[in-house]
């Protein structure tokens, strides 16, 4: 996309999810790390993100976490979300910090635990009505970790059992976006351990399902692009969750580890249609700030994911096309590294500025004073975190 207009006009009209627990403590398997100003309450995770979009103008949605955001009253929770600019997201499940979810959820072998997960699925459907919310996201720790422990295949049968009966629950605007994890908690077996295991439950349901590509749940080396390229031609990429990884599921900042991967991925969903209202991809941050400052370091996330986003818009596509159709291997790698060369920020503060926000958001926040303000005014009470 050569016209600089235009990249502006998708720039502006980016929209990114930003995750209620990304704004809680977090830490590692060893401890969790409290810090100061941290939200109390599904509310409060709501403020701090309305900071974000307010200086980002990019991030109006909001994914929920059931139970770690169960209120009595999600109307009202809906309401105050508005009142702030911002609406609900995907109503994400958790069914795997339950003592009876040992050896699984949906998978249990034990009918009573499988009823017992199913029945919170519907339940985060119910609160999907109750919010708005067109995404209810699944992920599922299930899985064995010793050889013999359970009949894989049959593993299998219960979850497509589970996925069909609250495929049946969602209402005609609502999807079901399946992610999928290479491994962790389960070492063995993982009962949706890649893409292909997702895209064949989603193909089987129907229309309203679809996979979710989390960038960190791939073994090293997964070429992460083309998976993205294959499901945007079939018609079954749902969402994103974004961050980065150096090792496993790191969930550190999108873009930390492996900037040029990122715009490998939005190449991919800028050149088959991924950013087209139509498509209706969700790009979502599930990320976890274990050592940083939660809501700096979510807009870190948003800017560097508009940063890959401007360049795979600039990357001038019929001299890619020239360039493959002839064969030219360098001027065809040249190209994608010219435009991951270019400097983006300058085009990314003019498309701030335009917007009516500061060209720098995350100097705009430090400076803003709301750090301080949050720490001194959130004193007391519980914060919220992992399971909270």
């Amino acid at each position: 996309m050569s016209d600089v207009s235009a990249v502006k006009a998708a720039l502006k009209s980016q929209v990114i999810e930003t995750p209620s627990w990304g704004y809680g403590n977090s830490g590692t398997r060893f401890k969790v790390f409290a810090q100061p100003g941290v939200p109390r309450d599904p509310f409060e995770k709501l403020a701090d993100a309305a900071q974000v979009h307010a200086f980002t103008g990019v991030a109006p949605k909001v994914s929920l976490h059931i139970p770690w955001d169960r209120v009595e009253d999600y109307a009202a929770l809906t309401r105050y979300a508005e009142g702030l600019g911002l609406r609900i997201g995907a109503i994400n499940s958790n069914v795997f910090q339950d003592d009876d979810f040992k050896l699984g959820s949906v998978t249990h072998p034990d009918p009573k635990v499988r009823r017992k997960a199913t029945d919170h699925l519907l339940e985060c459907v119910d609160i999907m009505d109750a919010t708005g919310s067109p995404d209810l996201k699944l992920w599922f720790s299930d899985g064995t970790n010793y050889p013999g422990q359970d009949d894989i295949a049959g593993r299998q049968d219960r979850l497509a059992e589970a996925l069909s009966e609250v495929y049946e629950r969602l209402g005609d605007d609502q999807r079901m976006l399946l992610e999928y994890k290479l491994f962790e908690p389960a070492f063995y077996t993982t009962d949706v351990p890649d893409w292909g295991t997702s895209y064949a439950h989603c193909l089987k349901l129907g229309p309203k399902a679809q996979v979710v590509v989390d960038t960190g749940h791939h073994a090293p080396g997964t070429n992460i692009e083309f998976i993205v390229a294959f499901l945007l031609r079939e018609g079954k990429l749902g969402a994103f969750d974004f961050n980065s990884r150096f090792y496993a599921d790191d969930d550190l900042m999108a873009g930390a580890a492996d900037p040029f991967q990122l715009f490998r991925i939005m190449h991919e969903v800028v050149k088959n249609g991924g950013l087209e209202p139509a498509t209706d991809v969700n790009f979502m941050l599930d990320q976890c700030h274990n050592i940083e400052a939660k809501i700096p370091a979510v807009i870190r996330s948003v800017t560097n994911v508009q940063e890959a986003t401007a360049k795979a818009l600039l990357v001038d596509a019929e001299a890619l096309a020239g360039a493959q159709r002839s064969g030219d291997v360098l001027a065809s790698n040249g190209v994608l590294m010219d435009a991951f060369n270019t400097d983006v920020r300058p085009l990314l503060a003019e498309v701030r500025e335009e917007l009516g926000l500061a060209r720098d958001p995350f100097a705009a926040y430090l400076a803003s004073g709301n750090q301080e303000r949050i720490a001194a005014d959130r004193v007391g009470g519980e914060q919220a975190g992992w399971g909270a």
